[in-house]
């Protein structure tokens, strides 16, 4: 195990505090069964992105991509056309669920003194919920906005549900767009 210096405190003593906008693309928007509550999701996304901005907070875009179906570079993999990314904030690429593997997003949290990470987007059950674990298992404080996250298919509804629970279980913090403020 690497051994920690003064510059890189353990993530529990961080007190920077980021939100995480996960896999948010034109692609997902796209398919055949729409997104659960499409219309209420960008804009609890929207309003926590606002909220993020006046409070100081980083916020960061991750996007997915994989040979099928959001390949990079094509309509499909660009963030959906709700999102307008400042100059400030910033974009992480991932090819698997957890967008701490294989990215660059752990180094740029710790650049940041980020403890406490927010988490909105998509999908529930897929990359919401590996970043969610993945964050959690690094030692970071994580917040599910439980009406910041969605899915598609016939038991989208459900599936939400379902995945607040056993999140919370995991002793991920669930909290409404309404009660999420960035203040620590």
């Amino acid at each position: 195990m690497k051994a920690r210096t003064s510059k890189q405190p353990a993530v529990e003593d961080r007190k920077g505090m980021a939100l995480l906008i996960i896999d948010v693309q034109q692609g997902l928007f796209d398919k055949s069964t729409p997104i659960y509550k499409a219309d209420a999701l960008l804009k609890n996304i929207g309003t926590l992105v606002d909220r993020a901005h006046r409070a100081g907070a980083p916020v960061f875009y991750v996007q997915h991509s994989d040979k099928r179906a959001l390949v990079k570079g094509s309509d499909d993999w660009q963030l959906h056309s709700h999102l307008h990314p400042l100059d400030t904030d910033h974009i992480v690429h991932k090819l698997h669920g957890n967008a701490f593997e294989d990215t660059n997003l752990g180094r740029e949290l710790r650049a940041r003194n980020i403890g406490s990470l927010v988490v909105a987007g998509l999908v529930t059950h897929g990359c919401v919920r590996a970043t969610c674990l993945g964050a959690k298992e690094l030692g970071y404080r994580v917040i599910l906005a439980q009406d910041g996250h969605s899915n598609f298919g016939k038991q989208a509804a459900k599936l939400v549900e379902e995945w607040n629970q056993k999140l919370s279980e995991k002793m991920i913090e669930l909290k409404s767009t309404r009660e999420i403020d960035f203040k620590l």
